[in-house]
């Protein structure tokens, strides 16, 4: 079956939003150059830049506990549960035209995530990049909450990436102490509040975001991840953030270019 994409473009970028696969960006193409993986073969965590939302990464063994009751989310990747709900459900599409696309998940409640909930996404494209926002809000129960985006960027030719920590890894999850950055390659999720340079195909990108926390994963030959997230993997359990009954978190992430010569 063919993909079903919305693009949304300036006089250099464009974007194609794949809204029934997860609301994911599909591809970015600056100056006619493609950033990123797109390969139709792929699993589902495996090409584009997609949301991960209500939670970023692994939450180990689908298990934790909110106040005083014990939760255990479906196992999908190695005996965790992994990077939300969001990157396998269709989105709606509230509103968009020509450089900006509003998209809007209304959050399971069922034992894929019991809380319910809603989960919004903007993005916008001008001629220096990508800006994307995204954003939860409860219900009428609170939950722990923890988002972020997961972009497979093409192998580039240079990263440049100074975190000032990273989380200590037990048993493929992030632990809940710091250590120092070693070199890579990594699989691993760092504290981090500079931007981050890539440069794929001669395009040059700086990486911005709300967030402090990034995973990087480079391990693959063709394709680097840079993944913004508002807290470590398993942030259920080592560092929770909680959300009441009608309140809302947002963050964003910026994929910037250079201007033209």
């Amino acid at each position: 079956m063919s993909r079903v994409t919305i693009t949304i473009a300036s006089d250099r970028v464009s974007a194609d939003v794949a809204v029934d696969d997860g609301g994911r960006l599909a591809q970015l193409t600056v100056d006619g150059v493609e950033l990123l993986v797109d390969d139709a073969s792929a699993p589902p965590t495996g090409w584009g830049a997609y949301p991960m939302v209500p939670w970023a990464g692994r939450i180990r063994h689908g298990r934790f506990s909110f106040d005083g009751v014990e939760y255990r989310l479906p196992i999908n990747f190695d005996h965790h549960a992994i990077h939300g709900v969001g990157f396998v459900l269709p989105w709606d599409v509230d509103d968009g035209s020509g450089d900006h696309l509003d998209l809007r998940l209304d959050l399971p409640s069922d034992e894929r995530w019991p809380f319910g909930g809603v989960a919004t996404q903007r993005f916008r494209v001008d001629d220096l990049g990508l800006t994307t926002e995204l954003t939860v809000l409860a219900g009428d129960r609170a939950f722990p909450v923890s988002f972020g985006w997961h972009p497979w960027f093409r192998k580039p030719e240079r990263l440049d990436f100074r975190p000032t920590a990273m989380y200590r890894r037990h048993d493929g999850v992030a632990a809940d102490d710091l250590v120092p950055p070693p070199p890579p390659p990594w699989d691993d999720c760092f504290v981090n509040h500079e931007p981050v340079g890539l440069r794929i195909d001669g395009v040059e990108l700086e990486l911005t975001s709300s967030c402090d926390h990034w995973v990087v994963y480079d391990e693959r030959t063709y394709a680097t991840c840079v993944e913004p997230q508002t807290g470590p993997p398993d942030a259920f359990n080592i560092a929770v953030r909680r959300l009441e009954p009608g309140a809302s978190m947002s963050a964003w992430y910026r994929i910037a270019v250079e201007p033209p010569a």
